[in-house]
């Protein structure tokens, strides 16, 4: 949890003092954070027959609130209507993702589910890019999303497809709210107390659908690695590299996620990977590379604007 106080000169440096390997931090923050929640979730689906996808959710933003709030110790005096107001829309769009997401999982296959929800933050990368190239990329990563599901779509439960999409709305929310909670709210303050709020929203549905089997000690050991390995590590990692990374590149490097899905599945459930699969997972890499390269200074502005914003500092220093 000191990660958050690293992350403050870099976040704050002039444009042009960063360096090509700056790019990689945040990056490898979302990679990471990526990579826990794939292995997370296969553990969410060994304790999903217990419980139940509401029993799972509520175990784990419950686990996970309870880690944050007694690591972070986040003050509660001393912000305004509006700070309230961005955990609370966090807190919701965390909670309403997780709910949606496992009732899509129970009703169609992970990969599938992963390849539906990352549509959402793709689309988003589209309507908010102010760069004509990052919709070569996000068009790319699309195209190997498609790929990676093997056009099986039609054989797909469609209440199951929607929760999928729908979890893909609110993913893309939970991105764009969690990059200002990132801003407001000092080290992961923000993230502990909407991930409260985000537990809060899913426990009456839990005890309604698992009772107290929720209190089992077996099923409570799984859901504290579930909460740990879904929702603590790479919320936070998310959350740091939200303050470092645009939006619209954060929303194109989620595309990875159908990606590592498939990996973990060849590696940890010996699923094999198709001549297609392997050809998909190489487009969404390329074109989350092709982002990072090519992303922007923090912010979104055009080449013109961060010209003319860097001749305005050489002219502030030299006194004209």
């Amino acid at each position: 949890m000191a990660l958050p106080e690293a992350a403050g000169p870099l976040a704050s440096a002039p444009e042009h003092g960063r360096r090509p390997g700056d790019r990689l931090g945040p990056v490898a923050l979302v990679v990471a954070g990526a990579l826990s929640v794939q292995f997370g979730a296969a553990i969410a689906v060994m304790l999903m027959p217990r419980t139940g996808p509401l029993g799972v959710v509520t175990l784990r933003l419950a686990l996970a609130a309870l880690v944050l709030l007694a690591v972070c110790r986040p003050r509660l005096r001393g912000y305004g209507r509006e700070d309230w107001g961005t955990v609370v829309a966090f807190g919701t769009a965390m909670g309403a993702m997780n709910i949606l997401f496992y009732q899509a999982v129970d009703r169609i296959p992970l990969g599938a589910a992963v390849t539906l929800e990352v549509l959402g933050p793709l689309a988003m990368s589209v309507v908010v890019s102010r760069r004509l190239v990052n919709l070569v990329w996000a068009g790319l990563a699309l195209g190997g999303v498609f790929l990676l599901s093997g056009g099986g779509f039609d054989r797909l439960d469609p209440v199951g497809a929607l929760f999928a999409l729908a979890a893909g709305a609110m993913w893309a929310a939970y991105i764009v709210f969690s990059a200002r909670t990132g801003r407001r709210f000092p080290q992961a303050d923000g993230l502990a107390l909407a991930m409260a709020f985000a537990a809060l929203i899913s426990l009456p549905l839990g005890v309604w659908e698992a009772g107290s089997k929720l209190l089992v000690p077996s099923t409570l050991g799984l859901g504290l690695a579930v909460a740990l390995m879904s929702s603590v590590l790479p919320y936070t990692l998310e959350l740091l590299a939200l303050r470092r990374l645009p939006a619209a590149t954060f929303a194109v490097l989620m595309s990875l996620e159908p990606a590592i899905a498939a990996t973990a599945g060849f590696l940890v459930l010996h699923q094999a990977l198709s001549a297609a699969d392997t050809a998909a997972i190489a487009l969404v890499v390329a074109a989350s590379m092709g982002a990072v390269r090519t992303q922007g200074a923090p912010g979104g502005l055009p080449r013109r604007a961060r010209t003319r914003r860097r001749a305005l500092r050489t002219r502030a220093r030299r006194g004209g």
